[in-house]
């Protein structure tokens, strides 16, 4: 249970790719979703896919029921209800066996978003987080009675080492992706440009604006981007491409760059399927300090910078582009993480998690 495309957002990416590669390692096996939807959005025409609409909680219960195992995405945002409350009403009449996946583990919540992540967490006969440092948050902050039920599987990524080609008389490509909101920081990338022009970079950020952030402020923070960079004199380093890139076209995007800038604002950012990304194409990475990439870039794999410091991103970024072997050995830590957070492999370990529930289930119902 997720959103689920056509749905365009992260977290309906990450469920596509789940469902897909966790039947392809099930051999026989059938994958059903129950897709969130809100009430403006289009529905999907596979037969395989529920819809789950507010207010139809029973029906998508019903849905999962019909499964051996129920998967459900934890997002507040998704589902409807104060702080997605409504999301218990489906898992208080789940039967089989529930693996709940958290995104999202905040240090501060309020105490509405507190009691529903713990409700959900209580229901839940699995808890997979995806990196240590959400699995560390929860198990210290919030009320949890079963913590050896919670387990680290990692967001999944397709493994897709292309070295990078500069187009001829351009300089490097710097990439920053993924829907387009305030929190991205690219103003402090935009604002890290003036002190590069005799590398001649190119500074892409790739991505359509998040449909939430479309319909409350339209295209504003892209227009505040643009007007940045004029009066910053980077216009001719900017480059913005405002489509949704679908797989094929995002990996050779990815490709293409020479380092993968992550200028992110959050200090609670415990999950980035970009970052992912980029480490299972052997990008070198600069990134803000933001949890995720504190636990993933500890090994070399990127450079870690100060929040809202254009200074620390144009000095992490001359690294990259011009030290001596720098790139070339965060390329090799990266391989190194790459075949854990390969689809297959992450999928095989949801396939293991599912399958110890349910012989567990049938052990204590003899």
């Amino acid at each position: 249970m997720s959103t689920y495309p056509p749905t365009q957002c992260g977290l309906a990416t990450f469920t596509a790719a789940l469902r897909h590669h966790l039947t392809a390692a099930t051999p026989g096996s059938e994958g059903h979703v129950v897709r969130v939807l809100a009430e403006a959005e289009p529905g999907g025409a596979e037969p395989s896919v529920h819809e789950m609409r507010p207010g139809a909680v029973e029906a998508a219960a019903d849905a999962l029921n019909g499964c051996d195992v129920a998967v459900v995405q934890h997002e507040y945002g998704i589902y409807a209800g104060r702080d997605g409350a409504e999301v218990l009403g489906v898992l208080a009449r789940l039967r089989v066996p529930l693996i709940v996946v958290l995104h999202t583990v905040l240090t501060s919540p309020t105490p509405g978003q507190r009691r529903v992540l713990e409700a959900v967490v209580d229901h839940a006969d699995a808890v997979v987080t995806m990196s240590e440092t959400a699995r560390n948050r929860l198990l210290a902050d919030y009320a949890v009675d079963r913590p050896h039920e919670v387990v680290v599987i990692p967001h999944g990524a397709i493994p897709a080492h292309r070295p990078a080609i500069g187009a001829p008389g351009r300089g490097p490509l710097i990439l920053t992706w993924g829907l387009l909101g305030r929190g991205k920081g690219v103003e402090w990338g935009i604002a890290a440009l003036g002190a590069l022009r005799d590398l001649r970079p190119r500074y892409l950020v790739a991505g359509q604006t998040h449909p939430k952030v479309l319909a409350h402020e339209g295209e504003a923070y892209r227009t505040h981007l643009r007007d940045q960079a004029a009066a910053c004199g980077v216009t001719n380093l900017v480059e913005f491409n405002p489509a949704y890139l679908e797989a094929e076209a995002l990996a050779d995007l990815i490709g293409r760059a020479d380092v993968v800038l992550l200028p992110y604002d959050s200090s609670e950012q415990v999950t980035s399927g970009v970052l992912v990304e980029a480490l299972a194409a052997r990008k070198p990475v600069v990134a803000t300090v933001f949890p995720h990439a504190v636990e993933l870039l500890a090994d070399g794999a990127g450079l870690l910078v100060p929040h809202r410091d254009p200074a620390a991103i144009t000095a992490a970024l001359r690294r990259v582009l011009t030290e001596p072997g720098l790139a070339a050995g965060m390329r090799d830590r990266s391989a190194n993480l790459s075949p854990a957070l390969s689809w297959p492999a992450v999928a095989n370990r949801y396939r293991r998690l599912a399958e110890n529930l349910l012989t567990t289930r049938v052990v204590v119902t003899r």
